[in-house]
């Protein structure tokens, strides 16, 4: 609009000067086409150089981002690997918690156990420290006993000797065996009179050792045993036997001889047996029958089982 009236202005100056405005008003504005175009050119250059340039830079930083994003990946599967490791390690921790659980509990448990075998070995020690006195105690006794039963039949050797009594007393028992021709006939239990004047010297003496205040509390039991020959049946002699010791065993009840006091003790501790057979003499591996038809007259020790058992133990230990 603007041109348009300056235009106009110069229409109504005169045609004259129209044609020579229009040239260079033309010039000028090919001048400034030219220009326009000379920097559009020249931004378009250095659009395209910059373009280039960003380019490359992008190109380059997106080189560096792969690299970047391939070892963040390799790092990213280092990560898992580690974290697969730690899931196993942790796994197994768990397993060795539980087995150390498990451990502490079964330590626990035998702390127990031996906390009950150290107060039972307490206990068992104890015991143990009061059977060896206890045995210290036998010990003793038996120490006690053999020296009894040495004395006794020590004296019971003097006394016989010295009465005149021809009885042999075992030097290892005790015991003494007496004919029994002296006392009985043949099949009979019935003693005779030789018989009962023995008896009237014999047990007096016997007696006298037996029953000593050293002796008697230690003494306990006398036996008396009659044995036969093997001829006839074991059932006859067992019944002949045992009539004969019993018969020996009631004259000596009855010996006025003896005091009130010797024959209430006698009652006590005195005890008939009859053996039958079972106890031949042999000589030359021969029976004897006028030995082994015999009246044998023992003494027991109140703890002569024990003795015996000791030295059955003893015995076998040194087999």
């Amino acid at each position: 609009m603007a041109r348009q009236r300056i235009h106009n202005r110069r229409a109504g100056r005169g045609s004259s000067g129209t044609g020579a405005s229009w040239i260079s008003y033309s010039d000028m504005m090919a001048a400034l086409l030219l220009i326009f175009v000379l920097i559009l050119t020249y931004s378009l250059y250095q659009y395209f150089t910059m373009l280039e340039t960003k380019t490359k830079e992008l190109n380059e930083q997106q080189a560096i981002l792969d690299q970047q994003t391939i070892a963040l990946r390799l790092a990213r599967d280092e990560l898992d690997e580690k974290e697969a490791t730690l899931v196993i390690i942790q796994g197994n921790l768990d397993d060795l918690k539980v087995k150390l659980d498990d451990q502490e509990k079964t330590l626990t448990d035998l702390q127990v156990v031996l906390s009950a075998k150290e107060a039972d070995l307490e206990i068992a020690t104890l015991k143990l420290q009061e059977q060896q006195d206890l045995l210290n105690a036998q010990a003793l006794r038996i120490d006690n006993l053999i020296g009894i039963r040495t004395a006794m039949i020590q004296d019971l050797s003097r006394s016989l000797s010295a009465a005149s009594l021809k009885a042999a007393v075992d030097p290892n028992t005790g015991d003494i065996m007496l004919d029994s021709a002296v006392f009985f006939e043949t099949g009979k239990s019935e003693i005779r009179q030789e018989g009962k004047d023995l008896l009237d010297r014999f047990i007096p003496v016997y007696l006298d050792v037996l029953l000593r205040d050293e002796y008697s509390e230690y003494l306990g039991e006398i036996i008396i045993e009659g044995h036969t020959d093997s001829k006839g049946s074991y059932e006859s002699n067992l019944k002949l036997s045992q009539d004969r010791a019993l018969q020996v065993a009631l004259y000596c009840l009855r010996m006025p001889s003896l005091t009130s006091a010797q024959k209430l003790q006698l009652q006590k501790i005195l005890t008939a047996k009859g053996r039958s057979y079972a106890d031949l003499i042999y000589v030359n591996g021969v029976e004897d029958p006028e030995a082994s038809r015999r009246v044998e007259f023992k003494f027991s020790l109140k703890d002569s089982e024990m003795i015996e058992e000791m030295n059955r133990i003893l015995s076998d230990s040194g087999q």
